[in-house]
């Protein structure tokens, strides 16, 4: 009968390390969350993620540490994450260009557009063909004659690959400009190609409206047409391209999303889903969003897998047929 009281420790004792461990699973993030932002310090990627790290943090319970990774149009910090141990902490806000425009047109890099666990879509944002405040083209028109005339343009972007340079690539397709006709120079980050709009060394760039608006609303630079199908309320006066009879460069749309590495455990996207969920009816999130010049569109996994194929077929389709494929 002695043996039963060390039976029962031991049968106690099991079961505390049983719930010890039940529990601290359940506490997921028992630490700060890095979210790699792929992109330059400034640009439209950072601010996304600087949004979500101002917001989430009382839905998720702990803080979250944003860190710019930057290189090669995104790749760097999308790689870093790719590569990182599956355990929720280290996240990528997700962009169209890293994570659906590089993969299409640059075969050649560490990851495929699918080698992520995606936690959900964040927002849509519009690009805005824009040229500095100083600039001689008043008007879309204006560049377009000069552009068709033979004037030697330039246009910036945050790299190879990256949408701003994608959407250019589209834009002169659809003006039936040959790609050569203007020149192309990339930029480490949204912010210092923009920066070299303003300061006159470039002439155009086609960025995400959240990443210029700042500077459109300042008088650094001047909106020429936007992507959306109707105008934007925040620069109401710029016309859209549907206006301006090319209707096709609305596929140009930037976005951002919360990727992690593949296999994130089941806790872990339980919680994001949560999260993401409660920013959908978040005022501050919703509201730092919209005045971005972003649209918010939280989308569940299976929907956010789904538009993002969508997106990235459509990227390889027309660089493809433009041979502009690297391979």
């Amino acid at each position: 009968m002695k043996q039963l009281p060390r039976l029962s420790a031991r049968i106690c004792a099991a079961l505390a390390v049983v719930l010890f461990a039940t529990a601290a699973q359940a506490e997921y993030p028992t630490k700060p969350v890095t979210l790699v932002s792929p992109y330059g310090p400034g640009g439209a990627a950072d601010l996304a993620a600087r949004t979500l790290s101002a917001t989430a943090p009382g839905l998720l319970g702990n803080g979250i540490l944003v860190v710019n990774r930057t290189g090669a149009a995104g790749v760097v910090g999308s790689t870093f994450v790719a590569k990182s141990k599956p355990d929720g902490y280290a996240l990528l806000l997700a962009r169209v260009g890293s994570q659906a425009a590089v993969p299409a047109i640059n075969r050649k890099i560490p990851y495929k557009w699918d080698d992520f666990t995606f936690l959900g879509l964040l927002e849509q944002n519009p690009f805005a063909l824009t040229v500095s405040a100083k600039s001689p083209y008043k008007t879309f028109k204006d560049l377009e004659k000069a552009a068709k005339a033979g004037k030697k343009l330039s246009y910036s972007s945050a790299g190879v690959g990256a949408l701003q340079h994608l959407g250019m690539v589209i834009l002169l397709d659809e003006l039936g400009l040959n790609q050569n006709s203007m020149k192309h120079i990339p930029f480490k980050g949204g912010g210092k190609a923009g920066a070299a709009v303003i300061g006159g060394h470039v002439d155009i760039f086609f960025q995400n409206l959240s990443g210029v608006i700042g500077n459109i609303q300042g008088g650094q630079m001047r909106a020429l047409a936007v992507t959306t199908a109707k105008r934007a309320p925040t620069i109401s006066s710029v016309p859209t391209f549907r206006e301006l009879g090319h209707p096709k460069m609305e596929v140009v749309m930037g976005w951002s999303g919360l990727w992690g590495p593949k296999n994130l455990p089941a806790d872990v996207v339980g919680k994001w889903t949560g999260v993401l969920q409660g920013l959908k009816k978040d005022k501050a999130w919703n509201k730092m969003t919209k005045g971005l010049g972003s649209l918010p569109m939280i989308m569940n996994q299976v929907d956010t897998k789904a538009f993002v194929k969508i997106q990235y077929e459509t990227f390889k389709e027309v660089t493809e047929r433009l041979g502009l494929t690297i391979k």
